[in-house]
This record gives C-alpha cells, structure tokens and sequence, in this order.
C-alpha cells in the first residue's frame, strides 16, 4: 500500500534571486540516483493532487544556496552507493526502480502546512512519483532545505519517523528534536534536525512505539537496490594506504563507509621531530557545520601499539601534536561517538593535513624549562642559550602528555610565566622558541601537579645516555618500553637525580615516578 508521509516545520517566509543553475554530482559511477531539481517541474501521471497534473514554479534559489544544499545532501548519503546530483540528464540515465526526484518548489496549494512530502517506498517505484520540499515553509533557510530533502528521501527509502520517549516509555515528541548543543549537537535525520549541527542515521524508535526500533543503515541498504559504496582505504596495516610528504607536509582523504570501517593510513618519518596531524570531516563552513562524521583518529607505532587516540569531547575533528622518532608509523580514522549519540551513524567523508618539522642544528643551543607550584598555580622558568634573538615564545599546555595548546604568547626577552591550570592533576609544559632568523625550538617537557602539590620535573625528554629528574620528594622509578615490558626500577631523593639509560636501544621509553604526594608519567625519546 502506498503511504503518504509528511514533516512539519515551521511556517516562514522570504524572497530569493534565480540564476542559471550548477551540475552537480556526488558519486558518478553509482547507478542509484536522488535527484535534487531546482528548476520547475510538471507533473502529472501521479497519485498526487489526485491524480490532477500541474506545475511546480523554480523556487528562485541562488547558485550558492543550491551548492550548499546539494553538498549537505550529499554527505548525508556519502556512505552508500548512490548519486547525488542536479543535473537531470544523469536522472533520466538512472534505472527507473533506482532513482527518486527531489522538487524543490514554494507555495503548494495542496500541502499549506508541510515543509515537505513523499510516499514511502517510492525510490522503487518506477514510475514518475517525486518528492516534494517546500522552502518557504522551511524560511529559506538552506540548512533547514537540505535537512527536509535528506528526510523525504528517508520516507521514499523505505524509513519512518524516529520519535522521542521519556525514561518510562511514553510518547514526547513524533518527531525526535535530538539533544546537546554546539558542532555535536545532535538528531536524527528522521526527526527533527533542523535545530541540531549534527545530524545522522539512527537506529532508534519509531511513534509505534518506544520499543519498536527502526534501523536505518540497514533498510538503506537493503530494500532499496544498492548498499554501501566501496571501502576506499584498508582497514588493517597491511593494506594501509601510504602517505607521501611534500615539503614536510602531508595530506589525504577518505570516507568512513560503515560504522565497522576504520581506515589505516601508513607515515614514515626520516628523522627525531614534530608530527602535527589535523583530521576533519567534510562541512559547509565554520564549526564543522553539516559534518555528518565525529573523527576518531589513533596513532599508531610499527609493531601497531597504539601511541595515543583522539577524539575531542566537543568538537568533531581530531588531531594530535606529538614528538617522535624516525620510523613507520599509522593512522587510523574511524566514525566516533559522543555524549550525545553513539558511533552507529557516524559516517561520512574527512580529510587529513599534517606538517611534519625534524629537529636540526640551529641557532639555539639550549632551553632549561623548570616549574614549581606557586600560589594557586604554576610558575615557569627558563633559561636559553642562543647565537640570535628571540623572535617570538610561546608556553605550550598539555592534559595527556602528547598533544599541546598555545596558552600564551610572550616576547623574546621572557624568561618567566605564572600560569593558573583550568583542570586538576597532572599538568605538562613545554616552550616553543622562534629565533630572529626564523628557526624554531622546543624546551624538554615538564609536568606538574595542580593543585597544592609540588611536581617532578624531566629536564629533557629526548636524551643520548641519561635522564635528569629534579624532585622535591623521596621518590621510585620504573622505566619500561612501549609495550610494558619493565627496564629498570629504582629510587630518587629530593633535588636533582640522574637516571642512566645508556644500556637501553634507541627508542621510546616510559617512565613513572611517584612520591608520597603524587604519581606521574613521561615518555622518553632515547636517541
């Protein structure tokens, strides 16, 4: 039986100009196609308005409104083997059974209150049955419109509204409005997503009942004549795809398929240094706006212990700022989960930059960070020595050790910074120089206790023979390596102590030291 299913939205009005219109296409080879159409349309020979023919008037979107749309379409159905585009030349070639047409278009005298309509199932139809998305009841917004034409499309798929119950299974909201605010915001594409950022497929209730659970990814992708489009990267470190530097910088892209994908990416780095890697998702613009994947990146050493993973509470890009030594190394890019909703349909398609900045001889010569606890803080020492003049300095901030925030930006001549942590427990630092030519340095790495108590602190952390710990207490050591096999045990006094490692391999290492007071953890670069 065909159904006729509707979305409510709010009713707004605006004007807008008309130009000629882009092509657009999301996925070409795939033979499924949605169909966004902008320019008018005539219908006829359908259940719609009983059966009576008529014209549906251009809605007199802009290039740039229509591009935006297209795009924020598109990545709703990034994962799966189908063609968005606005070209209907590619509609027309598209299997009759395996196509849908989206018609934008205002003022429908037959449907005064829906922000859009369409018959469920009818993707499969073949026949000439659209869609309809009215953008004056959606107040012209191009968000609101790309959200209504992913929802319709949903319908025609096969799917039904996702709905919103209490704790005790009684009915909210037909349609679920999501929770949380900011880029991780959230809802489900079948509900109501126009006030949320991000927006996905879900695997949740329906108004039928609170129990009543409609998978989405897997009706998408079975009732409908395609699934999922390829894996385009490996999903193990034997099949990783290989990223090349270019002038110490890197870049690559991909697309998170399926909420089991996870894409492996190999790196090699040909000396000691800095590896700053920034992964996203696609967006419109600022604040991941219509991202529809929450990165979730790893590093990874060659024998695949995980160095660190990244998945930021609030934001849905990741990256990380680490030192390292020469050798292979991997990345890995899956769909994360947030406070708001879980991984299931956290899909779609992200880009990797990185710069990579190897250590070399330069003009400095020396950086001695040192810290202690003062007042309700932390006060920073240093002494330099160099050949030039200090250009710029900036103290650096770190929660876990490996990825480091600007926190504050000082002159050359600085040699001494209070600063107040906005968290408890372990704290690290580290200064970043900038001499006059140009040449760029880093103080060893530091950590401290917030609050009240003092902390250890490691004068360098990449050594040749020795590591240099400055303690205020009576403390023990352990030395082990990466993959937790211990090296070495022992005891340190207050006032400096000098642990020898010139027997161990080159490599990364990890050291803890904990007093009566406190417990930390520093990684070691053993050159």
């Amino acid at each position: 039986m065909k159904t006729l299913t509707t979305l409510f939205t709010l009713l707004l009005f605006a004007t807008s100009g008309y130009s000629q219109l882009p092509k657009l296409s999301s996925h070409p080879t795939a033979g499924a196609t949605i169909f966004l159409d902008f320019d008018g349309h005539y219908v006829q020979g359908t259940l719609w308005n009983s059966g009576n023919p008529f014209y549906c008037e251009a809605p007199g979107l802009t290039n740039d409104q229509i591009t935006e749309i297209f795009h924020r379409v598109s990545e709703d159905f990034r994962p799966f083997d189908v063609n968005v585009t606005t070209d209907s030349s590619v509609y027309l070639a598209a299997p009759l059974t395996k196509r849908i047409r989206v018609v934008v278009t205002p003022k429908p005298s037959w449907a005064p209150q829906a922000g859009g309509v369409s018959f469920t199932g009818s993707f499969t139809w073949g026949d000439e049955t659209p869609l309809f998305v009215f953008p004056d009841k959606l107040g012209w917004k191009t968000k609101s419109i790309a959200e209504c034409c992913s929802h319709e499309v949903g319908h025609t798929l096969g799917l039904s509204h996702q709905a919103k119950y209490s704790d005790e299974c009684t009915l909210v909201n037909v349609y679920n409005d999501g929770v949380g605010g900011g880029e991780i915001g959230w809802a489900p594409v079948m509900g109501n997503s126009y006030g949320r950022n991000f927006s996905s497929w879900n695997n949740g209730p329906t108004p039928n009942g609170c129990m009543a659970d409609q998978d989405n990814l897997s009706i998408i992708t079975s009732m409908n004549g395609f699934s999922y489009r390829p894996d385009d990267h490996g999903n193990d470190a034997a099949s990783a795809t290989k990223l090349q530097f270019t002038d110490n910088n890197l870049s690559g892209e991909g697309i998170i398929t399926t909420n089991s994908d996870v894409d492996f990416f190999e790196v090699f780095l040909p000396s000691v240094g800095r590896l700053v890697v920034n992964t996203r998702p696609f967006s419109v613009g600022p604040n991941n706006a219509g991202a529809n994947l929450d990165v979730a990146l790893q590093l990874l050493d060659e024998n695949h212990n995980v160095i660190g993973t990244y998945n930021p509470a609030t934001i849905l890009d990741a990256s990380f700022d680490v030192v390292l030594e020469p050798g292979k190394y991997y990345l890995t890019v899956s769909g994360g989960g947030n406070q708001y909703t879980s991984n299931y349909g956290s899909l779609g398609s992200y880009f990797i930059n990185g710069t990579f900045s190897p250590f070399s001889t330069n003009p400095v010569s020396s950086i001695d960070l040192v810290g202690r606890q003062d007042r309700s803080g932390h006060l920073l020492t240093w002494n330099i020595v160099c050949d030039e003049a200090i250009a710029t300095q900036e103290i650096e901030v770190s929660y876990d050790g490996i990825s480091f925030t600007k926190v504050a930006a000082l002159n050359g001549n600085a040699r001494a910074f209070h600063y107040d942590p906005e968290r408890t427990g372990n704290i690290f630092y580290r200064l970043k120089v900038v001499t006059a030519s140009d040449r760029t340095s880093y103080s060893n790495g530091i950590s401290l206790l917030q609050k009240g108590v003092s902390g250890f602190s490691v004068k360098a952390t990449v050594v040749t023979t020795q590591v240099e710990v400055t303690a205020v207490e009576s403390f023990q050591y352990i030395l082990s390596d990466m993959n937790g096999k211990i090296l070495r045990k022992g005891n340190g006094t207050a006032g400096k102590n000098v642990i020898n490692i010139s027997n161990t391999p080159k490599g990364i290492y990890i050291i803890q030291m904990a007093g009566n007071s406190q417990r930390i953890t520093q990684r070691i670069v053993r050159m």
